[in-house]
């Protein structure tokens, strides 16, 4: 560590030896007589000035280094303009009693007409005498110039700045607005009247915002201050709607022309202009001899307000031009002043005005021409004086009409003071910010009208809160009508979204949104957002709706109907009970089963239980309910019919045949087993199927897009294994009902039983059929109708005929009737 410390410390020597040799050199050649010119003022404290009043041009070649002659390169009236304002700040603080009184403030001001072969200028503000002064010796014979006003451009600034950020000399800018000179570790003792380029690029982005622009290009110098603003409008436009269609840095030898048609190949309509005022110049004019036409023009506040561009005759063609500008204050007594300082001094010796630099040679300017000139940049001119002698003031601690005289003043002092600037110019506050940047003011918005002056048609301030305001009716667009366009490609209709096609997000396909979606421009217009699971929506849609939740409820007409059907059941068995109890020993009820017609009645009520579940709200006990008295007890009743119509054959047919099986069937109560081991066999498939995974409520969301269909999910396996003996039961039934086909007409139970089989499996087809086409809430009524019709197939096709006997045909059920058919049935059989 120390080795390095000693290392920088030699290195540091070095350097500023160099210095101090390239001072001493200085000094020998630059005696002049400052006092005889506008540049030089004698005071108590100076003030340095740094202004462009001349420009150099690209294309400067050097055969050995010397300062280039100022005076030879091009002449800027409004840089002029500014170099005035400043000395008219300064006599008038030397006019002033209440600012700095009894002491007069002097300057020395500088044509720094170029970036980096002019630094006499700077060396002389920072010397002593021509020399510099050592870090290692004692504070001594230290420049009397306490701050520099200056310079202009962004690369200027970070050029020399650098120079005055060794000893914190004050450099308060009055036009720097590159953001990289806000850092306060590399530039501790920069400040500037006007506010970075950060704030100018955040009102384009406004304007830009404002009028729905997302196709633009954006034209920006080829140095510092146009790559800094470049750079921050890339990133202030990140997250927006705004893409950068087109990009170029401009310098003296880019072509404007092929410029102007690749912004014209990509059709954009909206053109940013972020350069100083020669460039902007060069390019507009361009603009306007190859009658490149009907464009959006955003101008930065280098050339917004430029009179001799607004005046042009052709500048209407190239569509409408808009701007951001730094407010034009009116000073009061600055053109008395111009009126009154009409003569120029010139330098006697030749040879020192090539070296100074002083040489103004602006003998035919006029003070009309002065004071007619591009006005902007003049306030901050004229508060970064005030800053400094405000600074100057408070560190000297002046009041009740005197200054302190034992002060010893470093440019650091005034450094502390003017960090703590808080005054009010001219009805604007002036303050500084942590960064040193202007921390009040205001960007005013102006539109180049039909007269050619520059507008104002809205504003933006930053201080005491942030406001931006645009008057639209004020503006006449190049359309004639509406606010012009500037798409890469059209808005998407409602219900559609974007689906980017290239590189910009600017550029996309419009694509409908499908059924179940929706499009919320707000929140993402590139997809579509799924509804829920209860929503749905139609293609297009931009919100979601929610589904109809349906199911079958006890209060609807045909669940009612279905359920009195039921009633109705229940109450016909009940009477047909009575009826066979009445009739008991009767033939016909013999013929029916007997006792066994009890069970089946009995077995058919309960079955009908299953109805009244399949209307109402599903719940785990309803989806149980909705199967299990069915699947049971009709599962009995299909037994019994099995027992039956075996019974029915075994007599007549098998009897004699096997005598054996007969009697075996005679001893063991071949039905009551029969029929027990149907009823604990079922049970037990139901108990199983019901543990592996029972019937329980689910909301039906894939059916109907728009609804919610409520109904009872079954497991296929489950309920299949429930199934099976129902199914062998009535095959079963087929196959005895078959055999005795040619029985005895009131014997032959077979055919009737058959018949009600029939019935049975056509209404389940038709179910299952009606089930595979049709999921809404009436699938229930479908089902329960599909019970219902199994349980009467039974009731109106076996029962009814038999009551029917019994009531209106008493002769056909008498012992003697049967015997009849009997014989006749043997006689048939022996022949």
């Amino acid at each position: 560590l120390a080795a390095w410390i000693y290392w920088q410390i030699v290195t540091m020597r070095h350097f500023l030896t160099s210095l101090y040799l390239l001072g001493t050199f200085l000094h020998t050649l630059t005696k002049c007589a400052m006092s005889a010119t506008d540049f030089h003022l004698d005071g108590d404290y100076l003030i340095g000035g740094l202004f462009n009043i001349h420009y150099a041009s690209g294309g400067l070649y050097q055969t050995k280094p010397q300062a280039i002659d100022c005076s030879s390169q091009l002449f800027s009236l409004s840089d002029y303009r500014r170099f005035q304002m400043m000395r008219f700040a300064v006599e008038q603080i030397n006019n002033s009693t209440y600012i700095l009184p009894n002491v007069s403030l002097g300057y020395d001001i500088f044509d720094h007409c170029s970036v980096t072969k002019n630094f006499p200028g700077i060396l002389n503000l920072i010397s002593v005498n021509g020399l510099i002064q050592s870090w290692f010796e004692p504070l001594k014979n230290f420049s009397r110039v306490m701050a520099v006003v200056g310079p202009f451009t962004s690369t200027d600034a970070l050029t020399i700045a650098p120079l005055f950020m060794t000893d914190l000399i004050p450099l308060v800018s009055y036009g720097v607005g590159s953001s990289r000179l806000s850092n306060k570790i590399k530039f501790p003792s920069f400040l500037r009247t006007v506010h970075s380029n950060d704030g100018m690029i955040e009102v384009i982005v406004k304007i830009i915002v404002h009028f729905n622009w997302r196709w633009v290009a954006f034209l920006n110098s080829d140095d510092d201050y146009g790559r800094d603003g470049l750079d921050l409008f890339i990133k202030k436009i990140d997250g927006t709607d705004i893409c950068l269609a087109y990009t170029k840095a401009l310098n003296d030898n880019t072509n404007y022309s092929q410029i102007f048609q690749q912004i014209e190949a990509q059709k954009i309509h909206v053109v940013i202009v972020f350069a100083p005022e020669a460039t902007s110049e060069a390019l507009v004019e361009t603009a306007v001899q190859v009658n490149f036409r009907n464009k959006v023009w955003i101008a930065c506040d280098t050339w917004s307000i430029n009179k001799r561009l607004s005046k042009m005759k052709e500048i209407r063609n190239i569509g409408t031009v808009l701007g951001v500008s730094q407010p034009v204050e009116t000073v009061p007594g600055f053109n008395n002043f111009i009126y009154s300082t009409k003569r120029q001094t010139f330098f006697k010796n030749e040879a020192q005005n090539v070296f100074c630099n002083q040489a103004c040679n602006c003998s035919y300017v006029t003070p009309e021409d002065i004071i007619s000139a591009d006005s902007s940049y003049s306030f901050t001119v004229y508060s970064a004086v005030y800053a400094i002698a405000h600074g100057l003031h408070n560190a000297l601690q002046c009041g009740d009409g005197k200054c302190s005289d034992n002060i010893t003043m470093f440019p650091y002092m005034v450094l502390e003071e003017l960090k703590k600037s808080n005054f009010t110019l001219l009805n604007q506050n002036i303050q500084f910010d942590e960064n040193g940047d202007f921390k009040s003011g205001s960007y005013s918005i102006v539109f180049w009208n039909q007269t050619g002056d520059a507008q104002e048609i809205g504003f933006y301030s930053f201080y005491p809160s942030v406001q931006f305001f645009i008057n639209n009716t004020m503006i006449k667009w190049y359309t004639d009508g509406d606010v012009p366009t500037s798409f890469c490609s059209a808005e998407c209709p409602i219900g559609y979204v974007q689906k980017q096609t290239g590189i910009h997000k600017c550029c996309f396909n419009c694509e409908i949104c499908p059924n179940g979606t929706y499009i919320n421009v707000t929140e993402d217009p590139y997809n579509c957002i799924n509804c829920k699971d209860t929503q749905w929506s139609e293609k297009g849609s931009t919100s979601c709706d929610l589904r109809v939740v349906e199911y079958m409820p006890f209060t609807d007409s045909w669940a009612i109907l279905i359920m009195v059907g039921a009633w109705a059941l229940v109450g016909m068995t009940l009477s047909m009970s009575v009826l066979f109890v009445v009739n008991y020993n009767t033939p016909v009820v013999k013929s029916a089963g007997g006792p066994m017609c009890f069970l089946i009645l009995g077995c058919l009520s309960l079955s009908s239980l299953s109805v009244f579940f399949y209307f109402g709200k599903p719940t785990v006990a309803f989806c149980i309910l909705r199967y299990l008295p069915f699947l049971l007890f009709y599962t009995i009743c299909l037994a019994c019919f099995v027992v039956r119509s075996f019974q029915i054959v075994c007599i007549f047919k098998i009897a004699a045949k096997v005598p054996k099986l007969y009697s075996w069937w005679m001893k063991y109560h071949g039905q009551q087993l029969v029929i027990t081991v149907a009823f604990i066999t079922e049970a037990f498939l139901l108990l199983i199927s019901y543990s592996y995974a029972a019937p329980k409520p689910y909301q039906d969301k894939v059916w109907y897009p728009d609804k919610i269909i409520l109904d009872c999910e079954i497991n296929p396996k489950a309920i299949s294994c429930s199934v099976i003996l129902p199914l062998l039961l009535c095959s079963l039934c087929f196959v005895f009902s078959y055999m005795g086909k040619d029985l005895p007409k009131n014997y032959n139970e077979a055919k009737a039983i058959t018949f009600c089989l029939l019935l049975l499996i056509f209404t389940w087809i038709i179910f299952v059929t009606q089930y595979m086409l049709y999921h809404g809430k009436f699938i229930l009524m479908f089902n329960a109708l599909a019970v219902l019709s199994s349980l009467y197939s039974f009731l109106l096709w076996y029962f009814l005929p038999k009551c029917y006997i019994i009531i209106f045909q008493p002769h056909r059920n008498t012992p003697k009737y049967f015997q009849g058919l009997i014989q006749n049935y043997t006689k048939t059989i022996s022949q």
